[in-house]
């Protein structure tokens, strides 16, 4: 009978715990981020890699602060992503992460369907938003757009291990670092 009492009570405890990190990891760690305008949306300029703002409406966005490629973000534009690519850097090959369930407006697997087809293209938004981190947007032909974190080649080199090279800043809180 007390060997029952406390199957129970582990098993309870571990649907409980279960429960709990599911919670966290899907709805608890997320903030709303408010917009500021004209720093919401902002793509790198071609030739100084500093980030311009664009015209935008319809923003929304979500953060955490428990990991810096967490932020998802949606808008619309007038700005016709043709234009866009003459003046500001362009990326190929990036595939956006998947946001969580309930922020609908960032369907991740939609979104690589346009880059995919040629309907929406991949801009930097910002360089090193965070260490090894950049901010990458996905504007569609029919003026949707879309912004999610990536690591860039430093971040990735940095997260896994490898020796970081010349290219890469040294890493904050290193010797030598920020």
């Amino acid at each position: 009978m007390s060997g029952r009492i406390v199957a129970i009570v582990i098993l309870a405890c571990g649907l409980i715990a279960g429960a709990a990190v599911w919670y966290l990891q899907v709805y608890g760690y997320y903030h709303t981020v408010e917009p500021v305008q004209g720093r919401d949306v902002r793509l790198a300029a071609r030739d100084s890699g500093e980030p311009q703002p664009i015209p935008y409406a319809d923003f929304q966005a979500i953060d955490a602060e428990s990991s810096p490629i967490r932020y998802r973000a949606c808008f619309t534009t007038t700005a016709d992503p043709a234009a866009l690519a003459r003046d500001h850097q362009t990326l190929k090959d990036r595939v956006p992460r998947i946001g969580p369930f309930w922020f609908r407006c960032f369907d991740a697997g939609k979104i690589d369907e346009a880059i995919q087809s040629g309907r929406a293209t991949l801009f930097v938004g910002e360089s090193n938003i965070s260490y090894g981190v950049d901010r990458i947007i996905a504007i569609t032909e029919d003026g949707h757009g879309y912004v999610w974190h990536d690591l860039n080649d430093c971040g990735e080199k940095a997260y896994d291990g490898t020796e970081l090279g010349a290219d890469c800043p040294p890493l904050p809180n290193a010797k030598g670092g920020e």
